[in-house]
C-alpha cells in the first residue's frame, strides 16, 4: 500500500541517488502518487538546494505538471492575453516599469497594460520564456 511521505527538509538526503531511493521520480498515476510527489516538492521548495536536489525537484515537478495538465486542465479560453499578463505580473510582484525593462523599453510596460500597445511576437517570446508559460497564452 502506498503512503504519503513525510520528511523534514533538514533530514532529506543531499544526493540525487539518495532522494530517488526515498521517492523515485516517475509518472504519476493516481492521487496517492500525486500526494507523495507534492509532499516531497513542498519539503524541497523554498530552500537553498544543491544541484542534485534541484534536479530531483525539477524531475518531480515535471511529473506533477504532466499529471495535473491531464487530470485538472485549466480552461483559459475566457482569459484575454492582457488579463493573463496582468495576473502573471501580479503573481510575480512586477510593476509596469519592470515589465517595460523586461521588454526592452521602460515605458512600454505601462502602454501595454493600458491597452495602448499590443504585444509583438518578440515580446510574446520574451514573456513566455520569462514566465515559463506557453506563448499561446499571449495570443
Amino acid at each position: 500500500m502506498k503512503t504519503a511521505t513525510t520528511n523534514d527538509f533538514r533530514r532529506l538526503p543531499k544526493t540525487y541517488g539518495a532522494l530517488v531511493a526515498l521517492l523515485p521520480p516517475r509518472p504519476i498515476h493516481d492521487a496517492v502518487d500525486l500526494a507523495n510527489a507534492t509532499e516531497m516538492i513542498d519539503r524541497l521548495a523554498g530552500f537553498d538546494l544543491n544541484a542534485d536536489q534541484e534536479d530531483y525537484l525539477e524531475a518531480l515537478s515535471t511529473f506533477v505538471e504532466a499529471y495535473e495538465a491531464v487530470r485538472f486542465p485549466i480552461d483559459d479560453s475566457g482569459i484575454s492575453p492582457l488579463e493573463a499578463l496582468k495576473a502573471l505580473l501580479d503573481d510575480h510582484a512586477m510593476t509596469a516599469s519592470v515589465l517595460g525593462r523586461l521588454l526592452g523599453n521602460r515605458t512600454l510596460g505601462a502602454a501595454i497594460l493600458a491597452g495602448r500597445r499590443n504585444l509583438s511576437r518578440t515580446h510574446i517570446k520574451v514573456l513566455a520564456a520569462h514566465f515559463k508559460v506557453e506563448a499561446g497564452l499571449f495570443l
